[in-house]
């Protein structure tokens, strides 16, 4: 798509020269061939690189007149890019950090002065998950990362966003808290857990002594198929959930019950609408409370929702109850 609107001019200059100057191929001297621009948009601004490019005149050296650019341009931005690395750095940890959408994201950057489209957002979270795909399949990283504590313990999980999707199984490092291993996979039987099994057992330098999963039977086969002898685990959060499911089930009947008591806000914020004064703010701001103690769902089994809303509410209470007391009337 050809750009609407004219690139705002570069902030600063920056030469980049080629450090290498002697051919790797045949030894000779390289010579200096051209001088390039590139312009990289940063978190800084608009950055222009003058490139020296480089190349060698044997003409019997297989590398005859192939270009050599400066070694420090990969610092900056990916080949073909105009973006720099700042960027799809932050595009990464805006989306899967703080679970922002491309709209919030790009409107993020526009706020921090980045002249940047939402199309080239999308385009950027895309560079960043291949860059991260791309950094958890580096053999080197992962030994050197569990090298430390001399063995592994493996949790293996699935997320499957929505039904009929793929499921990305991920299998972390439980004592190093790294990522080994990350992959969307459109079936999850034995054989293909065991495959990924395998696979990071290979990557790695130092044994598997355990893995902690969900009692899920394709994955304690797949365990046992590939990690015969290894200790295998039920994940203390799973087998906490399902242990408190009955009393899981009885909070979640009694905040029912208890919302229906807590009723008639609406009707309050209506008789409010259009004033700007003390007491309207305070209603809103109660009814905000009241709404936030009610879409609050907790993390069971270690949040019960029931308990939580009643602690809530009890304290909206208490602090209409004071508010009552300096005004000198009654709460209803």
């Amino acid at each position: 798509m050809p750009r609407r609107s004219a690139r705002p001019p570069a902030d600063r200059t920056l030469e980049l020269p080629t450090q290498t100057r002697t051919c790797p191929a045949c030894a000779r001297p390289l010579w200096s061939a051209a001088t390039v621009q590139r312009t990289v948009v940063t978190l800084e601004g608009l950055l222009r690189l003058r490139l020296q490019i480089r190349s060698c005149r044997n003409p019997e050296c297989p590398r005859h007149k192939v270009c050599l650019r400066p070694e420090q341009e990969g610092h900056f931005a990916l080949p073909q890019h105009e973006f720099g690395l700042d960027l799809i750095a932050l595009v990464g940890r805006l989306r899967h950090a703080e679970h922002r959408s491309i709209p919030e994201i790009h409107a993020e950057l526009v706020r921090r002065g980045v002249p940047i489209c939402v199309r080239s957002v999308a385009n950027l979270r895309d560079r960043y998950d291949e860059l991260l795909a791309l950094s958890l399949s580096d053999t080197a990283r992962l030994r050197r990362i569990t090298a430390a504590a001399g063995q592994v313990v493996l949790a293996l999980d699935g997320l499957q966003p929505d039904v009929g999707h793929e499921v990305l199984w991920v299998l972390r490092d439980v004592l190093s808290g790294a990522v080994l291993l990350a992959r969307s996979l459109l079936s999850s039987t034995q054989d293909d857990l065991a495959k990924l099994l395998r696979e990071v057992e290979a990557a790695l330098a130092v044994p598997i002594v355990g893995v902690v999963s969900d009692g899920q039977d394709s994955i304690r086969q797949a365990v046992k198929k590939a990690l015969d002898g290894v200790p295998h685990q039920r994940c203390q959060f799973h087998s906490r959930r399902e242990a408190a499911q009955p009393v899981d089930e009885a909070d979640r009947h009694a905040k029912v019950q208890l919302k229906k008591k807590v009723r008639g806000i609406r009707p309050l914020e209506r008789n409010v609408e259009g004033r700007d004064d003390a007491e309207a703010g305070d209603i809103r701001g109660y009814g905000a409370a009241v709404r936030s103690a009610w879409t609050d769902d907790g993390r069971p089994p270690l949040e019960a929702s029931g308990l939580t809303l009643v602690n809530r509410l009890e304290q909206v209470a208490a602090s209409l109850d004071r508010v009552a007391a300096k005004r000198g009337c009654r709460r209803s």
